[in-house]
């Protein structure tokens, strides 16, 4: 099992498992999805959209482009049909970049500064998995806080993901 096989598989597993959240999200009461909680973030809306902004700040270090965001979140979050797209979009160009990774430019070091201003430096294959990762911690978060709603999240453990969506033979 090669290092480009499990990035492409994660990328994969990351938007399925982001589509799975945010159809339950959407068949929430839109009450409990921007309801403010003592949660990460504050609520479903706010941990969405911080989602999508580390997902931009990190798409920005892996092309070596400014991101312009001084905060990892916002005070104010995108609606819910906003925040589906771009993180649907993210999703499709995270597999796209996982997809054109070899095992050479996934330990590609990068040079970047983190939105504090402090420098950092990570391989490419680092990053990816930083982004996958990051994904699945805050998915956690939301997904508790469905319970707090008294609703169930989806079932969206990877194991879920190779059993019922994952296909080999789309990595290439």
């Amino acid at each position: 099992m090669s290092a480009v096989r499990n990035i492409r598989m994660l990328a994969r597993y990351n938007k399925w498992a982001n589509n799975m959240l945010l159809d339950a999200i959407a068949a929430l009461p839109l009450d409990e999805v921007i309801k403010n909680r003592a949660a990460a973030f504050g609520g479903m809306s706010f941990a969405l959209a911080h989602v999508a902004i580390v997902d931009q700040i990190w798409q920005a270090h892996l092309l070596g482009k400014d991101h312009g965001f001084k905060s990892r979140t916002t005070e104010s979050p995108d609606s819910l049909a906003a925040l589906t797209e771009k993180l649907n979009e993210s999703g499709d160009w995270y597999i796209q970049y996982a997809d054109s990774m070899t095992e050479p430019l996934l330990n590609e070091k990068l040079s970047f500064l983190f939105v504090d201003g402090g420098a950092g430096e990570m391989t490419r294959g680092d990053i990816l998995i930083h982004v996958f990762n990051h994904k699945t911690f805050h998915r956690g978060h939301i997904g508790d806080m469905f319970y707090q709603s008294g609703f169930r999240p989806p079932s969206i453990d990877l194991p879920v993901y190779l059993r019922d969506a994952f296909n080999e033979s789309e990595l290439g």
